[in-house]
């Protein structure tokens, strides 16, 4: 595992408007094996809000990884994972369409938020 995925990631506040399509930079290429739309995938992550660059979520602050199947996690993470490698670390600015949606009963509803993402295992 690179020295990289071992500490907890920080994000520049961005500058400029949101973007309305999904923006996927990879920060760390990986070497491991491969995410595909049908994994599981065990992962670090970090997400914050676009605009206030406040912290809304951390795997990091809980002290342990998730492990979810990609289907089950918002599109834009469906979108986004899959052709990352374990080891790898990758930064996903999310539109609302593509997160919680423009409106409507979640609290990140209507918002842009970014997330950079280590990926840890693929199954």
């Amino acid at each position: 595992m690179s020295e990289t995925s071992k500490t907890k990631p920080e994000i520049e506040f961005p500058e400029g408007p949101a973007p309305t399509e999904l923006q996927i930079v990879d920060i760390v290429e990986g070497t491991g094996e491969e995410a595909l739309a049908s994994s599981t995938v065990d992962v670090h992550y970090l997400g914050v809000e676009y605009e206030s660059g406040e912290e809304f979520d951390s795997s990091w602050s809980r002290g342990e990884s998730i492990n979810f199947p990609l289907r089950a996690l918002i599109q834009g993470w469906q979108v986004g994972i899959p052709g990352m490698k374990v080891g790898g670390r990758r930064k996903l600015t999310v539109p609302p369409a593509q997160a919680y949606g423009t409106s409507g009963g979640h609290p990140l509803s209507g918002k842009t938020l970014i997330f950079v993402i280590d990926l840890q295992g693929v199954s």
